[in-house]
Parts: structure tokens; sequence; C-alpha cells
């Protein structure tokens, strides 16, 4: 994660200079900064809002202006080519830039937490508002020599190969001082804004909300989803180890997890259970749909007992596939199994929910990665569930359930893992944003192998839970002969406006000279940047992308910084806190050196362990 960004993807109809601006201030300015796109304040609509402790509040104005369409400039106006061939006249884009500015400062200093009284003057704000304007389609040398110095202060002025990552000279750090020069007022001390500072001002921001495959806040973290009316039994012990030990061919299974994995397993017992069922299995990747095909297709010819195999013998000359199980990536499912596309989906929901289409239906769906499926999708899939017949009454609500039953990790950590949601989920264990009525979690059961109980540390500093950490791997990559391939360190936020605490986690790693690769989000590319001999180093990782590896030990550091303070919906935070601690397979540490809702926790769980330690003694 980087900036805080809302919405969290832009719209598809934004310019590509608006979608540029938006990929640089995400990737490259500090994590406790907060970004808004578009967002309506009184009437009015700025391009982007920049929030900072440190800076303020700033206003960019996007201009998509090239060297031809600029006809005439002034000081306060400028005629200019549309991109329909006729003459318009715009006002100048910095005077635009500075009149939002103003507005929005006029609208937040009647608001007390942000403003500050003096004798005899009227209420101002205890921070500086600035404004600059960003040309995504000229070149610093095209705004010299366009002499647009004379009619806009370049201080106030962002051009292409300033906010253009992929061009040479590009410089974060330039970029970042630049945006922090842009205030006209510097009479006054700059004020450092607190949290509850920030949350005043973002109170008054109400960013228009689109309903999108793009932008959509998260619901659960967890990586399957099963939708069904029907009451359907959990598996018993016998029937989770078929599905985990039941045998796959390898280019079957090509491209596809442990958890994929299960979830093709869990719709053939089904399948097998009830065969007069229809059931789908949907994934968002056409890549993974085309291996689960394979695998759902060799799984189900394989038998289960000697009469399943009898069975299986005497249909040996029919190539065709015969069973309930249909597997699509789901625009693939749109186009062939209803006919359109994503564009019609809220259409085609309201005519279900009329009753006037009849499209085809589905005792139980299983989704792959159920976190990257939009609400829309979910909520029209739901309207194509077939009702239970051991549901009992007409008004059953949907029962929807994550599969999450656990055998990678070790009892300790499911159980830590497990009690922890348990004490910081929603009331009944119910999923917040994004999320359909009646899912509910089911709790993991335990798993036969043991290990050691989850490490927790309180720290004075990071320095301090990083030297604990190196420690800790010594020792494990020594004495119990762990590959460092096989260690990661887990963070929830990468820096802020005053320290970068990847910098500090790389440096100490260096120092110690151990080999890592970081797992970085910048450019959207996952790419992987690498210190020493790259076949087997420590993992450095945000908490987001290590979603889906495992690791046999896991070091979670920094954690006061979860849940994350710019964060509103906190039951986010505590899927994403869940699924962190299960990366870890064998060795899970946690360390601290602040407070936060969820290292209070931790402390208290810490005290737990020592008053029971002297008890544990006496009885002995």
């Amino acid at each position: 994660m980087m900036a805080y960004m809302i919405p969290e993807v832009i719209r598809t109809s934004a310019t590509a200079g608006e979608r540029l601006v938006f990929r640089t201030l995400k990737t490259y300015l500090a994590e406790d900064y907060v970004v808004y796109y578009e967002p309506e304040i009184a009437g009015d609509r700025p391009d982007f809002v920049i929030i900072g402790p440190d800076l303020g509040l700033l206003v960019l104005d996007v201009k998509d202006y090239t060297r031809s369409s600029l006809f005439q400039i002034g000081v306060d106006e400028w005629q200019i080519h549309s991109s329909a061939g006729r003459m318009e006249v715009v006002d100048n884009p910095y005077k635009l830039a500075r009149d939002k500015s103003r507005h929005i400062a006029r609208q937040l200093k009647d608001d007390p937490q942000l403003a500050v009284q003096r004798e005899g003057q009227a209420g101002m704000l205890k921070f500086a508002c600035g404004h600059g304007t960003v040309f995504t389609r000229m070149e610093l040398e095209d705004f010299e020599r366009l002499s647009l110095c004379d009619v806009i202060s370049p201080s106030f002025v962002l051009c292409r190969d300033e906010i253009d990552a992929d061009r040479e000279g590009f410089s974060a750090d330039l970029l970042i001082e630049k945006i922090h020069g842009m205030f006209t007022d510097w009479s006054r001390k700059r004020v450092m804004l607190t949290l509850t500072d920030m949350q005043s001002i973002r109170s008054h921001l109400h960013p228009e909300v689109r309903l999108s495959t793009e932008y959509r806040p998260l619901g659960d973290e967890q990586d399957q989803l099963l939708l069904s009316l029907h009451q359907i039994e959990a598996m018993n012990v016998q029937q989770e180890l078929a599905a985990m030990l039941l045998s796959v061919d390898g280019s079957a299974a090509a491209g596809i997890g442990s958890q994929s994995l299960m979830l093709v397993n869990r719709a053939k017992i089904m399948a097998k259970l009830h065969p007069e069922w229809k059931i789908l299995i949907l994934s968002r990747s056409h890549t993974i749909s085309g291996s689960l095909v394979k695998m759902v297709d060799e799984l189900m010819k394989e038998p289960e007992d000697l009469f399943d195999w009898v069975m299986l013998e005497e249909q040996k000359g029919d190539m065709k596939r015969k069973h309930n199980v249909e597997v699509y990536y789901f625009h693939e499912w749109l186009s062939k199994a209803l006919n359109i596309r994503e564009a019609g989906i809220t259409g085609l929901i309201e005519k279900l929910e009329s009753r006037e289409a009849i499209l085809p239906a589905y005792d139980a769906i299983l989704i792959d990665k159920g976190e990257q499926f939009d609400r829309e999708w979910i909520k029209l899939l739901n309207q194509l569930l077939i009702p239970g017949k051991a549901a009992g009454s007409s008004d059953n609500k949907e029962s929807s359930r994550i599969l999450s039953v656990n055998y990678r990790n070790t009892a300790q950590i499911v159980q830590f893992a497990w009690r922890f949601y348990q004490q910081h989920s929603l009331p009944g264990n119910k999923l917040q944003e994004g999320a359909i009525d009646g899912v509910t979690l089911i709790p993991p059961h335990s798993t036969r192998r043991k290990g050691p109980e989850p490490a927790i540390l309180r720290c004075r500093n990071l320095q301090e839970e990083l030297e604990a950490v190196v420690k800790r791997i010594q020792y494990l990559h020594t004495e119990r002969k762990v590959p460092y391939g096989e260690m990661a360190i887990l963070y929830r936020v990468k820096n802020n406006y005053y320290s970068s605490y990847i910098d500090l986690i790389r440096k100490e790693l260096r120092r110690q000279g151990f080999p890592f690769h970081w797992l970085s989000d910048e450019g959207n590319a996952g790419a992987i940047q690498t210190s020493g001999d790259s076949s087997d180093a420590i993992v450095i990782s945000s908490v987001d992308d290590a979603r889906g590896n495992d690791y046999r030990a896991v070091f979670l550091v920094n954690t006061e910084n979860m849940p994350y303070a710019l964060e509103e919906a906190e039951e986010r935070e505590t899927a994403k806190f869940y699924m962190a601690l299960t990366r870890a397979l064998d060795w899970l540490f946690i360390s601290y050196s602040g407070d936060s809702r969820f290292t209070l926790y931790l402390d208290e769980i810490q005290q737990q362990r020592k008053e029971k330690k002297p008890a544990a003694k006496k009885m002995g």
C-alpha cells in the first residue's frame, strides 16, 4: 500500500492524464497521505485533493493541453483549440486551481476542529491550503518555450517529465519537494495535522461513489466463497482429508495454488454427494479458469471406491464430460451462459428482481479468490441460486459461507488467529463492506500438526524490533535449517511523512548480510527488488502482497499500524490481520513499538501468558 487513495482505483472514463497523476501520487506520496480524486464539496469538484500531516491541503487541477492546443494565454483567460476543433475561452488553470482551493478553505474554516480564533479576526484555518496545475501532455521545455511562466509561476506547475516515472530524469524527491512548495501563504508557521484533524477534513469531502468493477470496497479477505441456498453440511473429517489427499496430475494443477485445489476437491465431493445438483465454479482469471477445467475433469474421473471404478470403466467409451460441475472465468460465463456483457449486470439484476427474466440456476456456486469479485457480481450470482429443499420456509435468507478449513498452519497459529478474529470481528462474525447478507466465517478446524506458540514482542522502536527479528532469522536458518526463502517479513505500512519503514528493514538486513527480495507494488507490476542470492532470499512484503503465499516463518513488524488509522472500515483491517497471521506455517513472530487496538490486545495475550506460567509450575 502507498498513499491512501479515494476511490481506490480511478474510474475508466478518467483521462489518460488523470490516470497518470493518480498512479504517480499513489506510488510516491507517503502512506499517511490521503488523496481524493474528484471529491465533491459544496457543489465544487476539483480534480485532486491531497491531505498530508506535514503538508496541509493541496488542490491539483489537471489539464491535457498540448503546445498546439494553446492559441492565446493571459493572466485570467486562455484561448484554446478544443478537441472538437472549436476555439474556446477557458480560465487560466492556475486561477482555476486557486479558486477551488479557496472555496474548500472557506468551507473548512467553519469547522471548530480546523480553525483558530484570534482577537479581532475571523476564524482562519490552522493549516495551509495550496494549489497547483498539472500539464500532463507538456514537458518543462514546452512550458518555458511557450512563455507560460509569464502567466503561471513555475513553482505551481507540474509537467509531464515531473510526474511520469518512465521519463528520464524523473525524481520522486523533486516531485515531493515541488508539491510542498505549492503554497502562497508562508507567513504562518506550518502546523502538523493530527489524525483527528485529517478525519475532520475528510468528513467534508464526499467523493462520488461509482459502482464498477474498478471501484469497490473490499469485503472479506478470504480465498474462497461458497454460495448456496441448500443446507450444506460441513464435511466430516474423512471427507476433508480426502479433499486434501486426492491426487491430481501435475499438468492439471499447473498455476493452481493450494486454496484453489481445495475448492476443486470440495466441488468434486459435493458433486458426488448430490449428483442431481448443478454446480458452478467461477474465477476472475482466464488462465486459472483453464487450469481449473483440467483439474475438475481429472478429479471427476478418479474413482472413490471399487463400485465407482466399475461404473467409470463402463463409461470409458463416452469421451464427453458427464459430470455436474461447470467451470468458467466470470466474463466468459456472462457471455456464454447469460449472453450479456458486464455493463448489463445492473439492468439484468433489476429484471431478475422484478421477475422479468429467466436465467440458468445453480444449486451451488464456488468462487475462487472471492475477494476479487465485485459486489454487483456477487449480487447477480445470488439471484441465480436454486432454493434448498431443506430450507423449510419460503422466507429463508441466502446462506453463504466462507470456506476456511485449515490444514496448512500449526494448531497454535490457527487457534491464535481465530481467537483474534473472534475478538475483533463484527458481532456474530458478520463481514461488513461489500459482503452479501448471511455471509459468515466457518471456524477453521484445528490441525494435528503442532508447533510453538506465536511469539509477541513489544519494543521501544522499529530498530529494536528488527534487531530481534534478525536474531530469530539467524537461529532458524542456522539451527533449524530453514532456508531464507521460506521466511518473510510482513509490514502494513511502507512509510509515513517522516520515516521510511521499508528502508529501515532493508538496511538492517543488508547490515546482517542477509539476502532478501522486496515484493514492491511500484508501477502496479509486482516488481521484485533483490539483494544477495535471489535463489534463496528472505521475502519482504506488505500484508496485502502476502496474500495467497505461505512461509514457514513469518515476522509481522510495525504492527501498531494495524488497524490502519486512515482505514475507516476496521473490519477490513481485522480480516487483513487474520490473513497475515495465517501466512505462517510453523513460526509466527509479531512485534510492535506503539499502541493500537490490535497491539493492546496482544499486550493482554502476553500478560495472560505470564500469569499462567507460575500456576503451571506449582501444579508440577
